[in-house]
């Protein structure tokens, strides 16, 4: 079959002129490996012809400028061998000499105005709602995001961000979802994202941003790490382009929970001429979960309110002081904290425009960054130190001509290690276009704190340090030094207003000037932790107090500046020396034959000597002509240079084996494993065999979950029959119960046999702290209706139920509850309340211990609502303990808004007696109870149901 053609682009442009090519540039690219092999359609570009991700830009650069097309964005990413280079150009666009309609259309809206035409009140806004509908007010027709895609250029207003957010909430809620619930968004950057996001918020969801799929070689990596990221997350449904709906699928056989997947336009369908039902969004709400690149371990999803987000947004809007006039010009990928936050929310919130092209855009040709930036006018815009390195090894000399940078004058550099060899070239470089000297801007930031957290004066420049290096790798001291063979570190800065940061020992004591320690933040941009891992979020929190948030990166402090050295897990110790494996990898990246950025340094445990082995896992090019051995040498004469000291393991390995976040960070962490697991030895895993192995592992899961729910079937008529067995004999036998606690020992056994009946065990501990004379008010959570009948069953004694006055009137529920001796209790009249109060008093003092659900009611959500006061304030009054009780399980047995019954561990812990201090007015005593009460259930609950 004829292989098609491209457009008519370039005379005498076909498959033989593509490898001609090819061939041309391998030879300029990688003389030394030039005359290794022909070029034809099936070569691979990585293992056959050894384009690295560097080449693979230079050779796009080739193509277009030999063919006249511009080639589709993703083809960096995508392309694979030299077949998918010529589907490529047969999919190009030709470079048009006139504007698009698309593009004239885009011109023909007013992007002249700013916010300062009528500032919008958003500073009392307490969500990103009511930032939205402040804009609204005030500038509805305003232009707050410029989409770019090629030559086409496409405005936003907040009108349209409104209009089409709201029609897919509709179609949102059409779909099932409901509040609290979350949704992953796996999309490229699009308008598509922002109305996405939006209407999540508005029908009341939580969205999860995460990465699409890009390489086609890495599909076994990214479908592994996002079902740990959707599983941890309880996804329900996920958001995601057409093109990627076959991984979608392989995700959605993974993770239990996720019941749909949608297109952006199959939701604007769904929501045609529908009306979006009102949901409260408040500030302590959860507006997105924002997982953590990964680079030390498996990703954690940090929780953010409208409140964390729009506090550091404010504080950095303060810090670089933020004017309705500037320009953000961005690239960053909108799944990361710094393209979401930084970018867009940021200019959301504050009210200037956000001008944003896709990650692969850049990455394909890193000057369309600085056009944009010099074609908007752009005055902000920020990426990690990669992203300027790129520019100054891809931007030729004749292509600074037509730039003008005059007017930005703040270039962020954070997201990783900001290298100062770096901040140094890029001003001096980019000087030559009007970049001011004192633009770079190098900032530290970090998902536990929103985005930002260390931000410079503005005005200042960047300041670099140079320090002893003997001296701070062995006694952690900073000591000034004008040595060539120095360590550099690079200001972040001091923390944002109303932050604080301390740099602490191991016995989280401050430490001193130029002393470093583990870096800490406080703050309310500050997460409250991680989703759904109690465990993990314990150990975030650095001090007693928990009030101080552990970054995992240590620093030092010197002239007021934060000086960051390293993350914490990643810094190597051996004999006695902290080594810092940025430096290691910088060096090691300039060898000749080894891929720059594919370096991985870490430290491995050495039981002999007690101390860590130091190992440099490199990227060799396939097309080197050096041997490997010539080749290790080269890698081992690096290190030594630059740590005085020799690496103790070298691994040479293929490309694409060093692994990276979705953000390019080195998971120095997983490469250890790897490593240790001696798996980069295995042959590559074609495509073929990968998309086969997730099928099989998808159909294999499927058969499990059939399983799952078929035992679930059975487990819910077992337990339903064997209620309605029982149901009826015992209600008619605790009805003609002779007393109170005969009714009580009856539904005691008779709650235990129903249990065990059921298949549900239940385990009760803590019995050795209810009152032995019974005076007390036992306070518990509440989640299902099924509440009642397991504390019956975990409590031998007869209590006393508070219950609402509302199930006294009825026969069934009514005549039962009053034979086992309940209170009903009035939750509306207020004076009949405060008599009921009285009431709940006298029990207290009489010794028949009180059982109160201070929540009032359950919903579906996990968690606790706002306690009640009135079983505390009877306790305070009665001068009684409060015995705080957890439920376990029964929310998954029978939750909120279902009638049918699941497998669950059911649990009863019974804590310690608590009381209130002796000096305190009743009232003050009843509130100090109930706070101490709903802490311990719920670090309880953490325990149970994280």
């Amino acid at each position: 079959m004829d292989a098609p053609h491209a457009k008519d682009a370039a005379p005498g442009w076909s498959p033989t002129a593509l490898c001609q090519l090819v061939a041309r540039a391998r030879h300029d690219l990688y003389p030394e490996g030039a005359g290794h092999g022909e070029v034809d359609l099936n070569c691979s570009l990585d293992r056959d012809l050894g384009f690295d991700s560097l080449g693979r830009m230079e050779l796009l650069l080739r193509i277009e400028a030999a063919t006249g097309l511009a080639l589709p964005e993703n083809t960096l990413e995508t392309a694979e061998t030299v077949a998918d280079l010529w589907q490529a150009t047969c999919q190009g666009q030709t470079r048009p000499s006139t504007p698009s309609p698309l593009a004239e259309a885009a011109s023909a809206v007013d992007l002249s105005g700013t916010a300062s035409d009528a500032r919008a009140p958003v500073g009392q806004a307490r969500t990103l709602l009511d930032v939205l509908d402040a804009h609204l007010e005030a500038h509805p027709d305003l232009v707050q995001i410029v989409h770019l895609a090629g030559e086409v250029e496409t405005p936003l207003t907040y009108r349209q961000l409104q209009q089409a957010s709201l029609r897919m909430a509709c179609g949102l809620q059409q779909a099932g979802l409901r509040p609290g619930q979350t949704v992953a968004i796996m999309l490229p950057t699009s308008p598509d994202y922002f109305f996405t996001y939006l209407a999540i918020l508005r029908a009341g969801g939580i969205p999860v941003p995460i990465y699409p799929p890009a390489r086609p070689s890495q599909l076994e990596d990214h479908v592994r790490r996002h079902t740990g990221i959707l599983a941890n997350a309880q996804a329900t449904c996920l958001v995601s382009v057409p093109e990627a709906m076959q991984v979608a699928r392989l995700l959605q056989a993974r993770v239990p929970g996720l019941r749909a997947l949608h297109t952006p336009e199959e939701l604007m369908n769904a929501g045609q001429g529908r009306t979006v039902s009102p949901v409260r969004v408040t500030e302590d709400d959860v507006a997105f979960i924002q997982y953590t690149s990964g680079s030390t371990g498996q990703p954690k999803g940090v929780t953010l309110t409208h409140a964390n987000l729009l506090a550091n947004i404010r504080a950095m809007a303060q810090a670089i002081g933020a004017r309705p006039d500037d320009v953000f010009v961005s690239w960053l990928p909108l799944y990361h904290d710094m393209g979401l936050i930084g970018a867009w929310l940021g200019s959301f919130t504050v009210g200037f425009r956000l001008v944003v092209m896709s990650p692969l855009a850049f990455l394909g040709r890193p000057r369309r960054w600085l056009e944009a930036i010099s074609r908007h006018g752009g005055t902000l815009s920020a990426g990690p130190n990669f992203a300027y390195e790129l520019c100054l090894n891809r931007i030729d000399d004749e292509a600074l001509a037509g730039l003008d940078l005059s007017r930005w004058r703040l270039a962020f550099n954070g997201a990783e290690a900001v290298g100062p060899d770096t901040v140094l070239r890029f001003g001096q470089r980019f000087s030559l276009c009007g970049l001011p000297a004192d633009a770079m801007t190098p900032v530290y930031g970090l998902a536990e704190s929103s985005v930002g957290l260390l931000f410079p004066p503005l005005g200042r420049g960047p300041r670099i340090d140079a320090i002893d290096r003997e001296v701070f790798e062995a006694e952690r001291r900073a000591v000034p030094s004008p040595s060539a063979n120095a360590l550099r570190f690079v200001a972040c800065g001091h923390a944002l207003p109303g932050h604080e940061v301390r740099i602490v020992d191991a016995s989280n004591r401050p430490v001193g000037e130029r002393i470093e320690g583990r870096l800490e933040f406080r703050g309310p941009s500050a997460t409250s932790g991680y989703w759904r891992a109690p465990e993990l979020s314990a150990r975030l929190f650095a001090d007693e107090s928990g009030q101080w948030l552990d970054t995992g990166d240590r620093a030092y402090l010197a002239e007021g500046d934060v000086f960051v050295t390293g993350r914490v897990k990643d810094i190597v110790i051996r004999g006695g020396r902290n080594l810092y494996p940025q430096e290691i990898e910088s060096a090691v990246g300039e060898v000749a034959g080894i891929r720059k950025g594919c370096v991985a340094v870490f430290g491995r445990r050495d039981a002999g000597s007690g101390t860590e082995r130091l190992v440099v896992m490199a990227e060799a090019s396939p097309r080197t002509s050096q041997s490997t051995q010539v080749l290790r040498e080269a890698v081992a004469q690096a290190v030594l240079s630059a740590i005085g000291e020799p690496a103790d393991e070298i691994l040479l390995v293929p490309p694409h084996t060093v692994l990276k976040t979705s953000s390019g960070k080195v998971r120095r962490s997983a490469c250890r494993e790897l490593a240790e697991q001696g798996s980069w030895q295995l042959p590559a895993k074609s495509v073929r065999m990968q998309w086969l192995r997730l099928a099989a592992g998808a159909a294999l899961l499927r058969l499990r979950y059939a399983a799952q729910t078929l035992d679930g079937l059975v487990f819910g008529l077992r337990a339903q029959l064997v209620f309605w067995l029982m149901a009826p004999a015992g209600w008619l036998i605790t009805a003609l119960a002779p007393s109170r606690p005969s009714a009580w020992r009856f539904c005691h056994r008779a709650a235990r046999l129903l249990l065990r009946l059921s298949g549900l065990p239940l385990e009760v501990r803590g019995t050795e702290h209810l009152p032995e004379d019974g005076r007390g008010v036992l306070v518990s959570n509440h989640a299902s209706y099924l509440d009642g009948l397991v504390l019956v069953a975990a409590l031998e004694r007869p209590h006393t139920f508070i219950a609402k006055r509302e199930l006294a009137d009825q026969f069934v529920a009514g005549r039962f509850l009053r034979r086992l001796g309940v209170a009903f209790v009035e939750r509306f009249d207020p004076r009949r309340s405060v008599a009921d109060a009285q009431q709940m008093t006298e029990h207290a003092r009489s010794g028949s211990p009180l059982l109160v659900f201070p929540e009032g009611t359950f919903v579906a959500a996990p968690g606790l609502l706002p306690f009640r006061l009135g079983g505390f304030l009877a306790a305070s009054h009665a001068q009684v303990p409060v015995i705080p009780l957890t439920l376990g399980g029964t929310r998954q047995l029978l939750g909120a808004g279902s009638w049918w019954p699941h497998r669950a561990m059911l649990s009863v812990h019974i804590g310690p007696p608590l009381t209130a201090a002796a000096d305190l007015t009743p009232m003050a005593a009843a509130v100090q109870l109930r706070d101490r009460a709903r802490r311990h259930i719920e670090r309880a609950l953490a325990r149970t149901e994280g």
